[in-house]
């Protein structure tokens, strides 16, 4: 039971499908894990063993009843604590004043029920999903941070306490963790995933974050969670494609651009390693080349900041006004700074980020996918920081699709990874393009705390 927690979504969901596997012994053994490793890396706010394993028996005897609820029956699944979970408090990383207590599931917890995932709890965030850091610590050095704002669902998955855990983005809060920690990240266009019953930080940016360990386990979770929702002003009544088979169909050396002025930024080690996956992509048949970004870029990062400080303000207003003290510094510090901003600003601001993405939508014609470091350096040490997110800002701003795949391990031990950014709505080709990187890398490394017994 003890390699069940090594399984990834698709190998288990095919096992439990064939019923070569317990969805009860798969929740038991993940059960066990976050009893051996939880203590040094404190990636979970609340677990529910019980309710775990009520849903476990009940995909079982559906299993044995020869039905199956869809592609994740039977898998165990985490949530950032900024989804509400019918039953569940959401704390959103903050103290009791902003606490809730919903009594129905957000849109993408529905869907990966009705897809028969078995929810095991929810993971811990920093405050509101901004910069000051929750108690998780790094499942490869505990004295390094995991990254932020989704930093229990990257080190839950990280250190094999759950296979898929969901986090968000709304600067570089899945991507960067990922990377962190040495797996998976992935977030789709915005709109692709409905965000209906998620505590916001930027309506206009807030994307769902997907963790897991292989390209196609993120195009299973994708198929499940991908398509409108009324419910969420910001979906996109666009086409769903089959990101499964596109995951799976013989991949093709790509076409990657690699945007200079990201490769300056990073520190040598970084460079050098990217310089080497470079080299091995070449050498297995990809074209690759530097490309320059559109002229807005310079403007983007600004641009991107100032709109997230004026609508983590509009949600906060009513809360803050009489709650100042109960926030914590650097929350506070952005609330403080968007009430101050003048609507001429903010309509500006908000016109650069589409004109960006405008810009890119052209420039993307031209490659599968832009190829750059995820951040400029590995995991940095100490818990008073959750890194440098302005590696995947920009695409985060510009609403396109982008994925962290680990790509190896620096001198100091930590994971190093690779970010892939796509076309908009062109998350199947975004998938085709990881999984040809994928089969290249053949990253297997698992960090120190996965061998703890």
């Amino acid at each position: 039971m003890d390699a069940l927690y090594t399984l990834g979504i698709a190998e288990a969901a095919r096992r439990i499908r064939e019923g070569a596997l317990s969805p009860v012994e798969l929740v038991e053994a993940h059960l066990e894990r976050i009893r051996s490793i939880e203590p040094s890396v404190r990636a979970w706010v609340s677990l529910d063993a019980e309710g775990a394993r009520r849903a476990a028996e009940e995909r079982l005897a559906e299993v044995k009843a020869g039905r199956v609820r869809g592609p994740l029956h039977g898998i165990p699944v985490g949530f950032k604590d900024l989804y509400h979970v019918a039953g569940m408090v959401t704390t959103a990383g903050a103290g009791s004043f902003a606490h809730e207590r919903p009594n129905a599931d957000a849109e993408a917890v529905g869907r990966l029920r009705t897809a028969g995932a078995v929810v095991l709890g929810k993971a811990a965030t920093t405050e509101f999903a901004y910069l000051d850091p929750a108690e998780t610590r790094n499942p490869w050095n505990p004295e390094h941070t995991p990254g932020g704002s989704s930093s229990g669902s990257a080190a839950a998955v990280g250190s094999g306490m759950v296979p898929l855990a969901l986090g968000s983005q709304t600067v570089g809060s899945t991507l960067r963790p990922a990377a962190y920690c040495g797996v998976i990240g992935f977030k789709p266009t915005h709109g692709r995933i409905s965000c209906a019953g998620l505590v916001p930080l930027a309506w206009s940016f807030d994307h769902v974050g997907i963790f897991c360990r292989s390209v196609e386990d993120v195009a299973l979770t994708l198929q499940v969670l991908g398509g409108y929702d009324p419910a969420d002003p910001f979906s996109v009544p666009a086409p769903v494609p089959d990101y499964v088979a596109a995951s799976r169909r013989d991949p093709h050396p790509p076409r990657l651009g690699v945007p200079q002025r990201f490769v300056e930024q990073a520190t040598a080690e970084t460079i050098a390693h990217l310089e080497s996956v470079t080299d091995r992509f070449r050498g297995g048949g990809a074209r690759v080349e530097g490309v320059q970004l559109p002229p807005t870029f310079e403007r983007l990062h600004a641009a991107g900041m100032l709109v997230v400080q004026v609508e983590a303000t509009a949600y906060h207003e009513a809360r803050f006004a009489g709650q100042v003290r109960d926030y914590r510094e650097k929350f506070r510090a952005l609330l403080e700074t968007g009430m101050k901003v003048r609507a001429i600003d903010y309509s500006q601001a908000l016109r650069q980020c589409r004109l960006f993405r405008r810009q890119m939508e052209a420039l993307m014609t031209e490659f599968d996918a832009l190829l750059m470091p995820v951040a400029g350096a590995p995991a940095p040490k100490g818990l008073t920081s959750t890194g440098d997110p302005t590696f995947c800002a920009p695409w985060t701003f510009a609403g396109v699709p982008a994925m962290a795949l680990p790509s190896g391990i620096a001198g100091d031990g930590l994971p190093l990874g690779i970010q892939l950014v796509g076309a908009p709505f062109k998350e199947a080709d975004l998938l085709a393009t990881a999984r040809w990187c994928e089969d290249i890398l053949g990253f297997k490394a698992q960090p120190r705390a996965c061998h703890a017994v």
